[in-house]
């Protein structure tokens, strides 16, 4: 039996809740996807930040994996940080919170007979105690998503380039070409997943045509096409490709 992945929409607005089981072998990389996770893993809180590139997990062959993943643009408020200065990494929730009251946290979610509805409790507490977040840059990173250009993004915005910059490196911690990019991808990869052509995939996701995706493909994600959709076809699940794992 191989992979196996569950996700529903988190009472959490734009937040998806997934459950991941990999029984055995490596766990594949995680593709970016402009969000970042909550997750728990091992009796451990854990915050995945924004990618730019694929992440290759750098311990276990498998396990239980839970997770929250906050929409591009949402987890900086609730976690307290700029998007950038958790680019690329994972870290401790413990690192960026009190360590007694994630103590007291990780206790409760290890108690829980649920741990994905316990850790999307969380996330709701802790919502209600802060600030909401920023609506403009996630109604940008919404246009981003639709696939409008990053110009015309800043001009419904209201934004100069460099201030819609500042703002895109705090909300989802790089620059809104870079969004733009990994969101475009993820565009594709889902056309993908359904079984459409690459050619068709590339240009109804906004490349210019295949090739343009194929060099996406191997600078934002260090795989391709095919190694991709063979990696899916070993899964009993085709779980989206930002489904975050291991530290």
């Amino acid at each position: 039996m191989g992979e196996a992945y569950a996700e529903r929409e988190s009472r959490f607005d734009g937040a998806i809740v997934w459950t991941r089981h990999v029984p055995q072998g490596p766990v594949r990389p995680v593709l970016p996807d402009g969000c970042m996770d909550l997750l728990w893993i091992d009796g451990r809180l854990i915050v995945a930040g924004p990618d730019t590139h694929a992440y290759e997990p750098s311990e276990g062959t498998g396990g239980r994996f839970t997770g929250i993943r906050f929409a591009p643009g949402t987890a900086p408020a609730l976690l307290g940080v700029p998007a950038h200065e958790l680019r690329d990494l994972r870290v401790d929730l413990a690192d960026l919170w009190p360590g007694a009251q994630v103590r007291i946290l990780t206790e409760r979610i290890a108690d829980a007979a649920d741990p994905a509805a316990a850790l999307e409790s969380l996330a709701l507490w802790r919502a209600a105690a802060t600030e909401p977040p920023d609506p403009l840059m996630r109604s940008v990173a919404g246009q981003l998503a639709r696939g409008r250009s990053v110009a015309a993004t800043a001009h419904t915005a209201g934004l100069g380039a460099r201030q819609l910059h500042r703002r895109s490196l705090a909300a989802f911690g790089y620059g809104p070409k870079t969004l733009a990019r990994v969101l475009r991808l993820q565009r594709a990869l889902a056309l993908v997943r359904t079984g459409l052509p690459y050619a068709d995939a590339a240009l109804a996701a906004g490349c210019t045509d295949q090739a343009h995706l194929a060099r996406e493909m191997r600078e934002l994600a260090g795989t391709t096409l095919t190694a991709y959709c063979e990696a899916l076809a070993k899964s009993d699940t085709a779980q989206p490709s930002g489904s975050r794992t291991t530290a």
